[in-house]
């Protein structure tokens, strides 16, 4: 029932509801703008399981031209379940629990899955401390489509829920979550959006990855994945208790189903049931989700994927990506032939997770232009673009430290006493310095890259521009927190003029060529009078 090869069951914009078949083929033609019911945090998981269930299909078909019609596609997704030819792991909700549904494995006797669950978002693997960043339980009334993308969100990317809910293995332990870092084509048109077509990237990433997979076994051959023939449907095989598949048997595109779930109808409705385990689905919770995953960076020294726990993609997290001590993932990097003369956007998506919570759903899209690409897997290059970004990092923390070592002058009347807890009283103002920072950050970067070719000189006035917004943006920081600042009205005129006096000094001091034409302008007056 709910079978996603024939029924159209999966909304798009445009041209309305689509089978698989049907929506993999409108990719390939890149016939989509979107998915109506996707929530933001579902997204990531969505375009994975979309690229890995498609190369898996052609990689089992033994083609290399992408599918254009939905025929081709529903032969070639039977391919992967022949053994099933009622379809029964394509179908929502199957009879028989000991039959795989989609991407719920079969349930062994002795099993029982005693915990209901009422609604789609309710199964969804996003948990909030609170329940304030996304509610939870409140579609009742959840479409099919909507178990669907819940389905893939849960079994494809949820991390470690108390005893007996252990979560996937593309992540470093259960507190983490799996990254998605990788390239997208930038959209053709007068005005280039800032969001990859989905199906632009869809037909990148597939292609990518059936060009590449012998290089990728060969570089993951320690892993042991299966060469050939391998499991790449993992809600295929029986689950019995206590039981891990080992990666000897997968493919190394596995798309996993990490939790003990069942669809079943009750009265016109879908509902779920959901159990526990006694161990992790996959064997590899010692690799720190180093599965060969082609969009999670990997750590150089310490082989361990990203967990991006309490921070964000800002832009020392990117930087620190793409120039640092991690290893770039096959997706994040340009291929081989691919020199997109308008560049290409960097995605980057997770979870922020903490132990059985999520602390939010971070993501950002950053343009590469395409000599910042080659920047990425040229070895020279790759080392001046990231002394490049560390001296920004450096200049925006000078800045930051002359608006603290100012502004927290002033809850103490501009005494020479400054007890620690004030300031905390400046943290406002430099996060909103530190945002501004970070949206000129990357421009600034491509500039000064791009000029490294064009002479010294050039290179001095690149940087001499990055030092003036950010100066710019420091003053205007400093000019709104100053007056907000709480102290004693009656010192509030001697603590203004000396944090005035040491925001001044401060940057003089770390950057004294900012104050050079301003000291010759004011010699050259001088002179004049």
């Amino acid at each position: 029932m709910h079978n996603l090869l024939t029924e159209s069951l999966i909304r798009t914009t445009p041209g309305g509801p689509a089978t698989l078949p049907e929506l993999l083929a409108r990719l390939a033609r890149d016939e989509v703008d979107g998915f109506p019911a996707l929530r933001p945090h579902q997204a990531p998981a969505w375009h994975m399981f979309l690229v890995q269930v498609a190369a898996l299909a052609m990689h089992h078909a033994g083609t290399a031209d992408l599918p254009l019609i939905a025929e081709v596609w529903s032969a070639a997704l039977r391919g992967l379940t022949a053994a099933f030819p009622d379809d029964a792991p394509w179908c929502l909700c199957v009879a028989d629990a000991r039959e795989p549904a989609f991407l719920q494995p079969p349930v062994p006797e002795g099993v029982t899955l005693a915990t209901e669950v009422p609604s789609a978002d309710a199964l969804d693997l996003l948990i909030t401390a609170k329940n304030h960043d996304l509610k939870q339980s409140v579609a009742h009334d959840s479409a099919a489509e909507d178990w669907v993308l819940a389905l893939v969100s849960l079994q494809t990317g949820e991390g470690y829920g108390g005893q007996g809910n252990y979560g996937i293995s593309r992540m470093n332990g259960g507190s983490s979550s799996r990254t998605m870092l990788g390239l997208a084509p930038i959209s053709p048109g007068p005005v280039r959006a800032q969001t990859p077509r989905p199906g632009a990237w869809f037909r990148r990433d597939v292609m990518v990855l059936l060009e590449t997979r012998e290089a990728a076994l060969e570089e993951a051959s320690h892993l042991g994945f299966a060469p050939s023939r391998g499991l790449g449907l993992t809600w295929l095989a029986p689950w019995p208790e206590g039981q891990q598949l080992a990666l000897s048997a997968l493919d190394i595109w596995y798309v996993e189903a990490c939790r003990r779930v069942r669809l079943f109808e009750r009265d016109g409705r879908i509902i779920a049931g959901k159990g526990t385990s006694k161990a992790e689905r996959i064997a590899a919770k010692q690799l720190k989700g180093v599965l060969g995953d082609p969009w999670a960076p990997v750590h150089v020294n310490d082989a361990k994927s990203l967990t991006l726990a309490g921070n964000d993609f800002d832009y020392r997290m990117l930087a620190e990506l793409m120039t640092g001590d991690w290893s770039l993932p096959l997706l994040a990097r340009p291929a081989a032939g691919e020199t997109p003369g308008e560049g290409m956007l960097m995605v980057a998506a997770a979870l922020s997770r903490g132990n059985s919570k999520t602390e939010g759903f971070k993501s950002r899209i950053l343009p590469l232009p395409s000599y910042a690409l080659g920047a990425l897997v040229d070895g020279v290059r790759r080392s001046t673009l990231g002394n490049l970004a560390k001296a920004q990092i450096d200049d925006i923390a000078a800045f930051d430290k002359a608006l603290r070592d100012g502004l927290v002058l002033v809850p103490s009347g501009g005494g020479a006493n400054l007890p620690k807890d004030h300031y905390a009283f400046t943290r406002e103002a430099r996060d909103r310095f530190d945002r501004a920072a970070d949206a000129v950050f990357f421009p600034h970067l491509w500039r000064r890259l791009a000029a490294q070719d064009e002479g010294h000189e050039m290179a001095a006035r690149v940087r001499r521009a990055f030092l003036d917004a950010l100066h710019a943006e420091a003053k205007r920081v400093f000019d709104t927190a100053l007056p907000a600042m709480p102290c004693p009205s009656l010192f509030r005129p001697r603590a203004e003029a000396r944090a005035r006096q040491r925001f001044r000094s401060s940057l003089r001091r770390f950057f004294p060529s900012l104050f050079e034409a301003a000291a010759t302008q004011e010699a050259l007056d001088d002179v004049d009078a």
